[in-house]
């Protein structure tokens, strides 16, 4: 008897059947960015990345993200364009290096570190941005309605 497979063409029994959320990752240095892609995918996360702003400006206009992570090296108005778009995704700057303790960031603007001591927070950080985005959309649709 023929084993029938219930995966999509082109598929692969590995790929995940289920992502959590679908994030934007925008990083110029390649081993960081492959770093976060594969840390983001085990976590359950359908990962698209951009090397460049350009590229990253592309991906936006295609896709809709629920998380936008872009490398504190990139200009900020990536994510203010991310910001301004219909189905606004929540934002984060990542960085590779233990951020400054200097006080609070500013309201709204959230900075994730990929600094090998906070590698077991950053998926437990990147839900919670996406719970929060997610709740002030249901918040808003909820109000409208």
């Amino acid at each position: 008897m023929q084993k029938v497979s219930s995966l999509p063409r082109g598929s692969s029994p590995t790929s995940r059947a289920l992502d959590l959320a679908r994030v934007l990752l925008v990083h110029g240095d390649l081993a960081p960015r492959l770093a976060l892609q594969t840390i983001l995918q085990a976590g359950g996360y359908a990962v698209d990345v951009a090397a460049s702003p350009a590229e990253a400006l592309s991906k936006l206009d295609e896709g809709r993200y629920e998380l936008v992570l872009s490398d504190t090296n990139v200009p900020l108005n990536i994510l203010a364009y991310a910001k301004v778009k219909n189905y606004r995704p929540a934002t984060a700057q990542v960085t590779s290096y233990e951020p400054s303790r200097k006080g609070r960031p500013a309201r709204g603007r959230h900075e994730l570190s990929i600094y090998t001591e906070n590698l077991p927070n950053l998926l437990e950080e990147v839900a919670e941005l996406i719970g929060i985005r997610a709740s002030r959309r249901y918040r808003l649709v909820r109000h409208i309605g």
